[in-house]
C-alpha cells in the first residue's frame, strides 16, 4: 500500500489534519492510520467536552493563538455540519483575597489573547449567574462552550473519506524505515509505504518520535483524571462552567464543574499519575510503562517539588468525602451523597528532564516526517487551527505534488 502521505493517529487532531491536507491538495493519496478498532478512543473521547475560550494561555504562545482561532473555526464547522453545541459560558472564581491578583493577571492575559466579552464580577454578580456558587470575584467568559468531541471526530473522519482519503483502523505502528525518499511504516496489520508522514499519536507521541531518531524530550508522562457526576436531581446547582483560579503551587488546573451536552454535570477532575499510558482505572497497570514514568528524572523532580499536593490528589482519588470537600469551596451545599462515580481520562503530559511541564504545543520532525509532540487541552478546541498549522508545516517540509517521489 503506497501513499503520498500517511497520518498516524485517529484522534481529533490526526483526523482534522488529514481533512485539512486533503482540502488543500485534492487527489493526494492520503491514509490515516489508527491503532484502535474505532476513532477517538483516548484523549479525544475522554475529555470534558469544553470549547475553551483561550484565556489561560501565555500571550504569543501557540496555545493562545490556535485556541482562539480554533474556537471560531469550530463554531463555524458545527454550524456547517449541524452539530449541536452550546455557549454555556464560564466563571473563573476567586474564593480568597490572595487569589485576586492572579485572577486579574488572568483577565489581562485573556484580553491580550483576544478573548471576547470578558467581564469582571463581584460576589453578588456571581450569585446572579450561578446562585449556588460562592466567590468574592470572578471572570465571566461567555464564549466558553460545550460540545461532544466524539461527534466532531466522527464528522472529521467522514470528511476525510468523502475527500478521497483512506482510513485504516487496527493499524498500530511498530517502526519506521526511511529509504530512497519513502518511509515504510511497519504494522502487524500490514506495512504501509508513504513519501511523507505526520504523527499525531497523543499518549505515545514521544515513542513514535524516538522511532525516527527524535529527541527523548519532551517525554510524555500520563496523568489520570477521575470525575464525579452530579445526581440528576442536583443538577440545578450548576448552570455553566465553574473553574478555579490557577494555583501556582499545583501544576494542573484543579477541580471544576462542567455541564455536558447530554445534560450531565461533571465534577473534577483530580490529577494523579496513571499506572499505564492508557490507564483509565486505578487497577490498570503496565509495569514497563509505570517504571518508564517514575524513573524519568523530570517526573522525579516534579514529584519532589509537589509531593504534598500530589499526596492530596491521591487521597482525594480514594476518598469521596475529601474530593467533595475540594468542590465545596465553590458550591458549599454540595454533599458526597449528591455525587456518583464518573468517567476518567488520561492526559498526555509532556515534560522535560528538569521537571518542567511543557506549556505549549510542540511540533518537530525529521526527513519525510512531522511529529506532533504535545497537543493536550485545548487540543480539541484548537483542532482545526492545529490542522492548518501542521498542513503549513507539511507544505514547508514536503513536496506534496501528487505523484512526486522526492521529499524536499
Amino acid at each position: 500500500m503506497r501513499y503520498d502521505i500517511a497520518v498516524v493517529g485517529g484522534g481529533i487532531v490526526g483526523l482534522a489534519t488529514s481533512r485539512e491536507l486533503l482540502r488543500r491538495h485534492p487527489g493526494l493519496r492520503l491514509v490515516n492510520l489508527e491503532k484502535e478498532s474505532d476513532w477517538h478512543q483516548h484523549q479525544s473521547g475522554h475529555n470534558s467536552g469544553v470549547i475553551h475560550s483561550g484565556i489561560y494561555y501565555k500571550p504569543g504562545s501557540l496555545k493562545a493563538k490556535l485556541c482562539v482561532e480554533g474556537r471560531k473555526l469550530l463554531w463555524d464547522y458545527c454550524a456547517e455540519k449541524d452539530i449541536p453545541y452550546k455557549n454555556v459560558g464560564k466563571l473563573i472564581v476567586a474564593t480568597h483575597e490572595a487569589e485576586i491578583p492572579r485572577l486579574m493577571d488572568l483577565y489581562e492575559r485573556g484580553r491580550a489573547n483576544g478573548v471576547e466579552r470578558l467581564e469582571l464580577l463581584d460576589g453578588a454578580q456571581i450569585r446572579e449567574r450561578e446562585p449556588h456558587c460562592r466567590g468574592i470575584k470572578a471572570i465571566s467568559s461567555p464564549v466558553t462552550g460545550i460540545v461532544d468531541y466524539r461527534v466532531i471526530a466522527r464528522s472529521y473522519a467522514a470528511d476525510v473519506k468523502a475527500l478521497g482519503g483512506e482510513l485504516l483502523l487496527s493499524h498500530e505502528i511498530s517502526g519506521f524505515r526511511r529509504r530512497n525518499g519513502v518511509t515504510l511504516l511497519e504494522s502487524p496489520a500490514g506495512d504501509v509505504e508513504s513519501r511523507h508522514t505526520v504523527t499525531c499519536a497523543g499518549l505515545y507521541s514521544d515513542a513514535l518520535a524516538r522511532m525516527t531518531g527524535g529527541a527523548p524530550d519532551p517525554k510524555i508522562v500520563p496523568f489520570r483524571g477521575d470525575y464525579l457526576i452530579l445526581k440528576p436531581e442536583k443538577r440545578y446547582l450548576v448552570s455553566g462552567n465553574i473553574y478555579p483560579v490557577p494555583d501556582p503551587n499545583f501544576p494542573f488546573l484543579g477541580v471544576h464543574f462542567t455541564p455536558r451536552m447530554d445534560g450531565e454535570i461533571w465534577l473534577g477532575p483530580n490529577a494523579v499519575l496513571a499506572f499505564a499510558r492508557e490507564g483509565y482505572r486505578f487497577s490498570d497497570v503496565k509495569a514497563k510503562e509505570l517504571l518508564d514514568a517514575v524513573a524519568y528524572p523530570g517526573f522525579l523532580r516534579l514529584a519532589l517539588k509537589y509531593w504534598q499536593t500530589g499526596a492530596g490528589e491521591m487521597f482525594r482519588d480514594l476518598s469521596r468525602k475529601a474530593y467533595v470537600k475540594a468542590l465545596q469551596r465553590y458550591i458549599p451545599e454540595l454533599q458526597p451523597e449528591d455525587c456518583l462515580r464518573g468517567p476518567s481520562g488520561v492526559r498526555a503530559q509532556a515534560m522535560r528532564a528538569n521537571g518542567e511541564l511543557v506549556d505549549d504545543f510542540v511540533f518537530d520532525g525529521a526527513e519525510g516526517i512531522v511529529h506532533v509532540r504535545n497537543a493536550p487541552s485545548p487540543g480539541a478546541t484548537s483542532s482545526l487551527a492545529i490542522a492548518r498549522f501542521i498542513a503549513d508545516e507539511a507544505e514547508r517540509r514536503f513536496d506534496l505534488t501528487t505523484g512526486s517521489t522526492i521529499a524536499t
